[in-house]
This record gives C-alpha cells, sequence and structure tokens, in this order.
C-alpha cells in the first residue's frame, strides 16, 4: 500500500504532463470595427464598460486570455466557453446579423443576464469583476429594450427615396 501512493502519484504527474501536449488553438480573429456592436448600435460608455468586464472575454474577437486557459485540462474547457460564446453572439460581427437575429440576440442578453444566466457561473468565480449588480442588469436591459425599439422602428420606416428597405430576414 505505501507504494502503490507514490506510483499513483507518478502516474497522475505523467498524465497531466503529457495533458498540456494537447494545445487547443486560442485565437482572437481579426476584426473590422465597422462590424462591431459600437458601430451598428448606439452603445452608451456604460453599457460599453459593462460589456468590456462582464461579456468580452467570451462574446467578442478580443478575448483576453488568462494563464489558466495555458494549462491542461482547464484550457480545454475555456477555449471551448470561448468557442461556444462566440458561435451563439459576437459583439465584433455583429453586423452579419440580419434584423431578425439581432432582436432576438437583444432580447435574449436581458433574458440571460436577468435569470443569472450570464455570466458563467465558472467565470464570475475567476473574474469577480465581471459579476452583474442589479444596477447592471437594468441598464443592460433597458438598452436592450431601447435597440429592440430602433430596429423596429427602422424595418417600419418606408426607405428614403433611391435606398433598398431593409429586411425583416
Amino acid at each position: 500500500m505505501k507504494k502503490l501512493l507514490p506510483r499513483a502519484l507518478m502516474v497522475l504527474g505523467f498524465l497531466f504532463v503529457v495533458a498540456q501536449l494537447i494545445r487547443p488553438e486560442r485565437t482572437n480573429p481579426a476584426s473590422d470595427p465597422a462590424r462591431a456592436v459600437h458601430a451598428r448600435l448606439a452603445v452608451p460608455a456604460e453599457v460599453s464598460a459593462v460589456f468590456e468586464r462582464a461579456c468580452r472575454d467570451c462574446h467578442s474577437n478580443q478575448t483576453r486570455w488568462p494563464w489558466y486557459s495555458h494549462v491542461a485540462p482547464v484550457s480545454w474547457l475555456v477555449v471551448d466557453d470561448v468557442n461556444h460564446g462566440r458561435r451563439h453572439v459576437n459583439l465584433s460581427e455583429w453586423a452579419s446579423y440580419g434584423h431578425t437575429e439581432a432582436d432576438e440576440i437583444l432580447d435574449e442578453i436581458c433574458e440571460e443576464i436577468s435569470d443569472g444566466g450570464m455570466p458563467l457561473r465558472s467565470y464570475r468565480w475567476m473574474h469577480p469583476e465581471a459579476r452583474l449588480s442589479q444596477a447592471d442588469v437594468r441598464l443592460l436591459c433597458d438598452w436592450s429594450r431601447k435597440q429592440r425599439q430602433r430596429l423596429a422602428e427602422s424595418v417600419a420606416q418606408p426607405p428614403a427615396k433611391g435606398e433598398t428597405p431593409p429586411t425583416a430576414d
């Protein structure tokens, strides 16, 4: 029994070292600022500040990769969370969303933060500054409602002479 523990620790250490060889790709794709949410919607400074501290790392192409994102097996989870977050909504690629999809995302932003689903609990644990106060939640929900209203109005307005009408997707 006394020999089993040191051997088990050696095997675990070996597996940990081997796991470091399996390196997921941490990417920050090039971004065109003209395609970002800030270029497409009115984003006040206080909303932008909340996006910066609580949303940017998983929902944009400007992820700040912390030290633990380089250590397996945590790195696998972090990269998966970021990739999933970007697929779900990417603030750096807002121009790729049509009116309907943008409306749904804006609605979902309020829903997710109101019920505490976002930011993820694991992210908040490692990044306490990402925790949203009730004031943050109200701010983002009010902002998303206003943007949804503006989006609906832009679809409802007839196009100016010579312009192509917006589509509802």
